[in-house]
């Protein structure tokens, strides 16, 4: 299902709500507005195949151009506004854009980008080099008949070198027509449907926000578009928009959880019924205290922005398996050591799962493509996770293979000691990262973001190891503590290891 499906059913159902200011987009207007946007590229030379680049904040003109990419047979490829010129410019390059549409919200970055493109159109307001958005829109020709379905294409975060595409293959149907797996799994697992009200507080240039919109719109749900995420504004906004599933990432959570009380209860937030996470590792103590508060409403699931598996668990389930992130429900799983044969049970290895095909490529980069892929088993891929699996199937992650630290020849994982201190209430945020070390090769050191009001000190610190060692084995835990005014994440809540060491 698509847009047009739900403007014929319910024409006046808000599709897109933006919860600052209340804005709505009917389905009907979605509908219209992509299919007139379709015609414009195509009209512009665009063909099945081809990209459109996108430049924008968390506007409902992003899901405009998103569908009218789905419904053409194209790749929307969405670009982290956070970028400099230059960065965004080597995307819509490499990624052989030929049409590229921006918010003028980004005017000073989208301005020199793309020129020379068949197409470049702002919306929202002026840009040098871009043609109106809306006025494109209001000219456009009759709808096309034909409408193949198109896909997403996504860049890695760049956090190692320059970024990748990430290309999946188009799915070779109508878009009219069912057979995408996420929207299947989605409505299976959470019974998303068109009673449904979505919050998106994440970037959309994201992965799991482009996706996820795009899949409660394939159902008729509504989204609620939040301009950035805030923890309280977070509260107000779902009971406001008797938001019924949101998304989140672990660093929401925390912020949330580090709410005074009194904000935390002041809200009516009884209109929930899912609250979904994934993206990064949670803390225990973090998902469980998001248990306690909501109730065994929070569900998780594991994937990548390539898409090439997925992992799912409730709440029962993790409160009988803490710390899992659950069983397959795209792919199946498989842990392999370094020389890719399959670790059992228990062991911490690789984290690949095996599809009937190989499901991505990334472009332009056949040698990153095949060290994505098991040297035996070219369509079970990994993206350098480390996890085990219990004799029950669930998938328990370590941390990535490249932020292992290993201490007098032992591997530590950063994240158990991350866990260990997210919600020490002098802690606004932290990392844990290998440094070097002459005796035992690395050794382990905690990068710490005070909470408002808490000073760093030489106790502080020595409280933040011993309250680590009273949960971790002591080898674990840090063996210094540097205080750091802010820790280099990605409007995503990705951390950012290699910048910061």
């Amino acid at each position: 299902m698509y847009p047009g499906t739900h403007a014929q059913t319910a024409p006046d159902r808000p599709a897109v709500i933006v919860a600052e200011t209340g804005r709505r987009l009917s389905y009907r207007q979605l509908d219209d507005d992509s299919a007139a946007l379709a015609r414009v590229l195509h009209d512009a030379g665009l063909r099945p195949g081809d990209v459109v680049a996108l430049l924008s904040d968390n506007a409902p003109e992003a899901l405009v151009v998103l569908w009218a990419a789905l419904r053409s047979g194209l790749y929307i490829t969405a670009i982290n506004h956070h970028l400099t010129a230059d960065e965004a410019g080597y995307i819509v390059s490499d990624s052989g854009a030929r049409a590229l549409i921006a918010s003028a919200a980004l005017s000073e970055l989208a301005a020199p980008v793309g020129a020379g493109l068949p197409l470049r159109l702002a919306f929202g307001g002026d840009i040098e080099g871009h043609g109106c958005f809306e006025e494109a829109l209001a000219m456009a020709g009759p709808r096309l008949t034909e409408q193949p379905c198109g896909a997403v294409m996504l860049y890695s975060s760049g956090t190692t070198g320059f970024p990748k595409g990430i290309q999946p293959e188009l799915p070779g149907r109508s878009v009219e027509e069912p057979g995408d797996p996420i929207v299947a799994i989605a409505k299976a697992l959470y019974g998303i449907d068109g009673s449904d009200i979505y919050y998106s507080p994440a970037p959309i240039y994201h992965a799991a926000p482009l996706r996820w919109c795009s899949m409660v719109h394939a159902l008729g749900g509504t989204v609620v578009l939040a301009k950035r995420f805030d923890a309280t504004a977070t509260l107000a906004h779902i009971e406001r928009y008797r938001v019924t599933v949101t998304q989140m990432v672990p660093t929401m959570f925390i912020r949330l959880l580090k709410l005074d009380a009194d904000i935390r209860t002041r809200h009516d937030l009884s209109s929930l019924r899912a609250v979904i996470h994934a993206a990064a590792p949670c803390p225990v103590d973090a998902k469980q205290a998001m248990i306690d508060w909501l109730g065994p409403i929070i569900y998780e699931y594991y994937s990548s922005t390539e898409a090439h598996g997925m992992t799912f668990i409730d709440s029962p389930d993790w409160l009988a398996h803490p710390g899992s992130v659950g069983r397959s429900v795209l792919g199946v799983l498989h842990i392999c050591d370094d020389d890719g044969l399959e670790s059992p049970v228990g062991e911490v290895g690789t984290v690949y799962f095996e599809r009937d095909a190989l499901p991505f490529r990334y472009l332009n980069d056949p040698e990153k493509t095949a060290g994505a892929q098991h040297p035996d088993h070219p369509t079970w891929t990994t993206v350098g996770d480390l996890g085990r699996v219990d004799a029950d199937g669930y998938l328990y992650l370590a941390d990535r293979k490249s932020f292992m630290i290993i201490s007098g020849g032992v591997n530590i994982y950063p994240q158990e000691a991350e866990n260990a201190l997210a919600l020490h209430p002098a802690v606004l945020d932290v990392a844990v990262i290998g440094v070097p070390d002459p005796e035992m090769g690395e050794r382990v050191k905690a990068v710490v973001q005070l909470a408002e009001g808490v000073c760093e000190s030489d106790e502080l610190a020595q409280e933040l190891i011993e309250h680590t060692r009273s949960r971790i084995a002591h080898y674990k835990a840090p063996r210094e503590v540097e205080f750091i005014e802010e820790l280099p994440r990605t409007p995503t809540g990705k951390l950012v290891k290699g910048k910061l060491r």
